[in-house]
């Protein structure tokens, strides 16, 4: 059985897809329509995804992660809701969760943030023994049983493109977030740490790429075969 996902979600047109979808990528899914049982369940049968609709009927879903964090739970939570504003985001990341998705969403976006939570982690079934494992809290990175030594900014970079994997990184944002809106330095620091990031990863063996797009940004992706 594949890891487990927790969907708390009281509207069934919604939880029902999402449940199923989940199931077919191989997951094992929770899926229960309260902020209680939600952390019933989380404080029994932990699960290592948990994805956190807000408008819940008994308990706020800001609250339950809230509550989910105190009692101990290390695992991700993906809050998801119709509240978009970059105030409802932040004070959703500040009270414990790890990503925040705005409904509607669609189903494949879905599953690639739990995906990238998952190796955020270091729990994803999809990532191969000798592929990149990326352990965000102690920021260490290994491919297989070699660890990779990198810099600050080096890790930083690589952790973003790993939660965006297959997806293009703008190089707006890689300098903003991973250097500071107010740097004003060349942007060709952000081209020599992708390049020795490019050497450490191809150096180790890793089965992925930094690639870049011309005139965007960055992404990560797996080596085509041989």
């Amino acid at each position: 059985m594949g890891h487990r996902v927790l969907v708390v979600e009281d509207d069934e047109d919604i939880a029902f897809p999402l449940v199923r979808t989940l199931e077919r990528e191989g997951y094992d899914v929770g899926w229960v329509d309260t902020g209680q049982q939600a952390l019933v369940e989380l404080g029994g049968r932990s699960a290592e995804v948990v994805i956190l609709d807000l408008g819940l009927p008994d308990i706020d879903g800001l609250e339950v992660c809230r509550q989910a964090r105190d009692g101990g739970y290390e695992g991700a939570i993906m809050i998801v809701s119709t509240r978009g504003g970059e105030l409802d985001r932040v004070v959703g990341l500040d009270q414990g969760a790890d990503d925040y998705l705005e409904k509607p969403f669609g189903l494949a976006e879905l599953q690639a943030r739990v995906r990238a939570l998952l190796r955020r982690t270091g729990a994803s079934t999809a990532t191969p023994p000798d592929g990149l494992r990326i352990d965000g809290p102690a920021r260490r990175v290994h491919v297989g049983e070699v660890e990779v030594a990198l810099t600050g900014k080096e890790f930083d970079v690589l952790s973003i493109l790993a939660a965006n994997r297959d997806k293009v990184v703008s190089r707006g944002r890689l300098m903003a977030d991973v250097w500071d809106e107010n740097w004003y330095g060349s942007t060709k620091t952000l081209d020599v740490t992708i390049g020795r990031l490019r050497q450490k990863l191809e150096a180790a063996g890793a089965p992925e790429r930094v690639v870049a797009v011309r005139g965007v940004g960055f992404r990560l992706e797996d080596q085509p075969a041989d």
